[in-house]
């Protein structure tokens, strides 16, 4: 059975964001995907240095919050698909999983770990109170660009409104657009299935040229 892997980049680990998560999960159990969440929570992770000592590894450092990066880079060589949710702070993803982010895809970028995104859907989710959900969408879809992967969409923006899991939950357009981004993720993911036994993704992608001008 294929699987998603979602993140929940809030630290509460039974807030907003997980409930918008799991609405997800909804729509690809309904059509025969099975999910994962994978929990940041409460504890700080810190930011990439970009020292290049991952070179495509997984990160050289590890967190107090059980290694996080790392073992999300080992769950995620098996997933198929992601969804990244983020609570909305001041119209922006939470730092922490900005931080988790960049560390994941940054050591992910190049060698033996460069399959780990490339050619896998992914989608970005946002909870917020009221607004800035579109901004934090947008930041988040920048790293799907980078790593060849193609973006999820919904009915609608993918964003649930409430202050609480409770009022997310009458949210119903919200509730409604999150299952949808797991059907349609479920859509994509078997055709994706059948287009890879013709042709394999990593066939037709060149990773031979790295520009980098030095002064």
């Amino acid at each position: 059975m294929m699987k998603v892997l979602m993140v929940n980049g809030s630290p509460h680990i039974k807030g907003c964001t997980y409930t918008a998560l799991e609405e997800v999960g909804k729509g690809l159990k309904e059509c025969g995907i099975d999910y994962e969440i994978f929990q940041l929570g409460p504890r700080p992770i810190r930011d990439c240095i970009g020292c290049n000592k991952c070179q495509g590894k997984g990160c050289i450092f590890k967190d107090d919050n059980d290694d996080a990066v790392n073992r999300f880079l080992e769950k995620a060589k098996e997933a198929d698909g992601f969804v990244f949710g983020t609570p909305v702070y001041f119209a922006h993803p939470s730092g922490q999983i900005l931080s988790f982010l960049n560390r994941v895809f940054y050591s992910s970028a190049v060698g033996e770990l460069y399959p780990v995104f490339a050619g896998k859907p992914g989608a970005a989710i946002a909870s917020a109170r009221r607004g800035g959900t579109t901004a934090a969408v947008d930041v988040i879809q920048k790293y799907f660009g980078i790593a060849s992967m193609p973006i999820v969409t919904s009915t609608y923006w993918n964003m649930v409104h409430g202050m609480t899991p409770d009022e997310v939950r009458k949210d119903l357009e919200g509730m409604q657009t999150m299952r949808n981004i797991g059907r349609n993720m479920a859509w994509m993911l078997k055709g994706f299935a059948k287009q890879e036994k013709e042709t394999p993704f990593a066939d037709h992608v060149e990773t031979t040229y790295r520009t980098d001008f030095h002064h």
